[in-house]
């Protein structure tokens, strides 16, 4: 079963950065285990999920709200990475090597959104 919410590129990306965020959060000590590195995964893991679960929303304002939450858990991301090279935790190349790719899914986010307040965005809730 496919549904049509996988063909967003605001979900792949979200895939990815699921992917180079777990990455990062490796790096971090033992000890932010059940605090920054558990933020960190339940942050990034949040984009996504927001992204699925607003696409069945019966209408794009609904869907909005779900877009602005994984905005908002994106920044969160943005967050802990800040706090960890802060902490020197991880490098600021280690950052670095990831801001264009947060910086990618936050414009193609706020993108989404405006296109769905306008109701611009053509989709359907059902499986292909």
């Amino acid at each position: 079963m496919k549904f049509k919410y996988e063909d967003l590129e605001i979900w792949q990306l979200a895939l990815e950065l699921i992917k180079i965020i777990y990455q990062l959060l490796k790096k971090f000590p033992a000890e932010e285990k059940y605090d920054l590195v558990s933020q960190g995964k339940r942050a990034v893991v949040s984009i996504a999920l927001n992204i699925a679960e607003g696409s069945g929303r019966h209408t794009d304002k609904d869907f909005s709200l779900f877009i602005n939450r994984a905005i908002t858990s994106l920044q969160e991301v943005d967050g802990v990475l800040k706090i960890g090279m802060k902490l020197n935790y991880i490098t600021d190349e280690d950052y670095q090597s990831v801001v264009p790719l947060i910086e990618k899914e936050y414009y193609k986010l706020v993108a989404f959104d405006k296109a769905l307040i306008k109701g611009a965005t053509k989709r359907r809730r059902y499986v292909q």
